[in-house]
């Protein structure tokens, strides 16, 4: 079935005849990044959990592999696609239950490199991220945060190359407006 330089056949292929290897595989390959990616996306509702978009989008993908038409390179944009949409719901769902009252009141932001640690460093990005307007922060989410190329990122969010990038310049110089060291 496959060798020490790869699968015989490409795993996005073996993975549509079931093999367990192959699932393993590309649950290697994307799974981290995939978390990551999920944990920069707001989703209105703190109760949400990233881990479990993630397995949303990894169980979609597992019934759908059939349905899916590219090779192991596209894979990644198809399963972040899937992410991105349980995201969206998450989102609109929270918005319709949504019984609190927000507060007006913009939170202070830090220059990135007042920040210590890993965790206030995801809160940073976090916060960061939330503050410019959604493709933006996707864009830059997906780029500069789990470094998926342009291609990729265009797939995920079903725009143009060329709007991948005028969205990570607007949204750069956005942060860079705000004080934010990028």
């Amino acid at each position: 079935m496959s060798d020490a330089t790869g699968p015989a056949r490409p795993w996005v292929e073996l993975a549509r005849d079931g093999d367990p290897t192959a699932w393993r595989a590309l649950y290697d390959a994307h799974a981290g990044r995939l978390v990551l990616w999920l944990r920069q996306l707001p989703t209105g509702d703190p109760a949400a959990d990233h881990d479990d978009l993630a397995m949303e989008a990894w169980s979609v993908a597992a019934s759908r592999i059939a349905d899916f038409e590219g090779d192991d390179d596209a894979f990644a944009g198809w399963l972040f696609g899937i992410a991105r949409n349980h995201v969206l719901n998450a989102r609109r769902k929270s918005a319709r239950r949504a019984t609190y009252a927000m507060s007006a009141m913009p939170e202070p932001t830090l220059p990135m490199e007042t920040v210590t640690g890993p965790v206030e460093t995801a809160e940073a990005v976090r916060r960061a991220l939330a503050m410019l307007p959604q493709r933006e922060g996707e864009v830059i989410a997906c780029i500069d945060v789990v470094d998926l190329d342009v291609a990729t990122t265009a797939r995920i969010l079903g725009i143009s190359r060329p709007a991948v990038r005028v969205a990570r310049q607007r949204g750069l110089r956005r942060l860079r407006a705000a004080g934010w060291a990028v």
